[in-house]
């Protein structure tokens, strides 16, 4: 980011990583063990999605949510996860708090995950203890279940931002590559595990029986889930606070860390050291003086001046953001709606019939069957991401991500036109092909850029201004709240679709045409480092 310009107001912040004037120093390897514990947020994080997915139709039905009301719950939280995202990354990339600027972020949107469960999980149950006017308590109740199942979207949306610029703060590049594999392989082992509990009928066991609905049952599961792998994440690698330089003028800043500079350097992101043998202690006690316009220096932004960032971003990382986008459109289309497609087309059922007609039954054995499919699609997720890591060698990132995309509209386009049972499940695993490169290759690619960035900053004079105003928590926040706009449009869009076609199969269609159209995007379009 920009440097001080000379006004009286600017304030610098660096990391206490970033006390050496030599530019980015490689971060240690990281234990197997330490990659695993980063990856149980996303273990946490897709457990409760899928709790989410297979419980929160059934809540809001219970409630009595009127019709008109359901756009408004699916599109308000990735409205306001697309608007806030990106400033959100920029001010973590200046937050200034002991523990790091990243880990108090996901602290609190995972406290907000576990609030937004609580309300739309258990609202219902509470509101009925309290109230005792039949009106009040429709109102009361779907008020508190909408919000809980809009912030509990937003939070689990919105941290997935963080928790890759975390990574990527605090690990190597090799490091980063094996971290997002892990992070794959976990998001589809919650995933698995969460549609598997859900498929549980709770209320003839004994815990459901202790805990009273199957609603109170999940929410248990769910929190005791989320918070276990949450503390094992904050406390897997520990990060730099950042300090002020207004506060903590150079000649202070050396005399309390000289000694250490001369022996090691603390690096970006990590209180961890690494051996400097050549650092020259003339040159570190220098530092605090070259610091103004390097690569050290960041500004805190202001909305403006984010605005202009992420406007002049290079092209190759607006192409990288427009194929996530093409790829979470035509995944999302397909997930959605994948448990009615089975129901309607695959086991010709009708949801409009009566609850104890014929149809309306083969309906919901449909659904529960499409369930199943997208326990196939989480377990099959995890199982190639492991096989990503032995493939990228032979066909690289530009053909791992043109594989996924290529896959996946085959996988969709065959369902949709030969809407079989066993051959529906047995291509669901396409849908986990496609699922783990979209975690793992756009992020890898954002590595990349960033490695990339920096060898040429290193190149650069020391004085030289910097030529962007991002952070990484803004490239990666800039990168996932594609997801959420990829939510409003398919969220505003293929309803519409659904009712011109007359049937459900045109989502599928839709879900093959982007996906195939994807293809050509990223084989022409997408920066890939040699």
């Amino acid at each position: 980011m920009s440097g001080s310009n000379g006004q009286t107001d600017t304030r610098t912040y660096q990391s206490l990583a970033e006390d050496c004037p030599f530019g980015s120093v490689e971060q240690p390897k990281r234990s197997t063990g330490r990659l695993v514990m980063h990856s149980m947020a996303m273990f946490g994080r897709e457990f409760c999605y899928a709790v989410e997915a297979a419980y929160v139709t059934p809540v809001l039905l219970s409630v009595g949510l009127p019709k008109s009301l359901y756009s408004m719950v699916w599109l308000l939280s990735p409205i306001l996860g697309f608007l806030l995202q990106p400033v959100v990354g920029s001010v973590s990339d200046h937050c200034r708090a002991r523990w790091g600027r990243r880990r108090p972020y996901i602290l609190t949107l995972g406290i907000m995950m576990l609030l937004g469960m609580a309300l739309y999980l258990n609202g219902d149950a509470v509101v009925s203890a309290l109230v005792a006017n039949p009106r009040r308590k429709l109102v009361w109740a779907i008020t508190i279940t909408m919000i809980g199942v809009v912030l509990f979207d937003f939070s689990a949306d919105f941290i997935d931002g963080p928790i890759k610029a975390y990574l990527f703060d605090v690990c190597s590049h090799q490091d980063k590559e094996k971290g997002l594999h892990y992070h794959a392989l976990f998001t589809g082992f919650g995933g698995a595990l969460g549609y598997l509990l859900g498929a549980i009928d709770w209320v003839h066991l004994e815990v459901g029986r202790l805990l009273g609905t199957e609603f109170q049952v999940m929410f248990f599961f769910s929190a005791l889930v989320l918070t276990l792998c949450f503390v094992i994440h904050l406390c897997s690698i520990p990060e730099a606070p950042l300090r002020d330089s207004a506060q903590d003028p150079p000649s202070e800043q050396v005399s309390q860390g000289s000694s250490s500079l001369a022996d090691g350097m603390h690096e970006y992101g990590s209180i961890e050291k690494v051996k400097h043998d050549g650092a020259d202690p003339e040159l570190v006690m220098q530092g605090g003086k070259t610091k103004k316009g390097s690569e050290q220096s960041q500004r805190a932004m202001s909305m403006r001046s984010l605005l202009r960032a992420l406007v002049n971003m290079p092209l190759h990382y607006r192409c990288l953001c427009i194929s996530h986008l093409i790829g979470w459109t035509a995944f999302l289309s397909n997930m959605l709606f994948f448990t009615d497609f089975m129901g309607q087309i695959v086991y010709h059922g009708d949801p409009y019939g009566a609850h104890n007609s014929t149809e309306f039954l083969i309906y919901e054995r449909g659904v529960e069957v499409g369930c199943w499919g997208l326990c196939i699609n989480s377990l099959f997720s995890s199982l190639y991401s492991y096989f990503q890591k032995a493939l990228v060698s032979y066909i690289g990132l530009k053909g791992l991500y043109f594989m996924g995309y290529l896959l996946f509209g085959l996988g969709t386009g065959f369902i949709g036109l030969f809407p079989n049972v066993y051959s529906t499940l047995v291509l669901c695993s396409m849908f986990g092909v496609m699922s783990s490169t979209l975690y793992t290759v756009p992020f890898n690619l954002i590595a990349e850029y960033h490695r990339e960035e920096e060898k040429e900053k290193r190149q650069e004079a020391p004085g030289a201004p910097e030529s962007s105003g991002r952070g990484k928590g803004v490239d990666c926040a800039a990168l996932t709240c594609m997801v959420q706009l990829a939510q409003i449009l398919v969220g505003g869009g293929l309803g519409f679709l659904v009712n011109m076609a007359g049937s459900v199969i045109v989502v599928v269609m839709t879900a093959s045409a982007v996906a195939l159209i994807g293809c050509c995007f990223v084989a022409l379009f997408v920066r890939y480092v040699d």
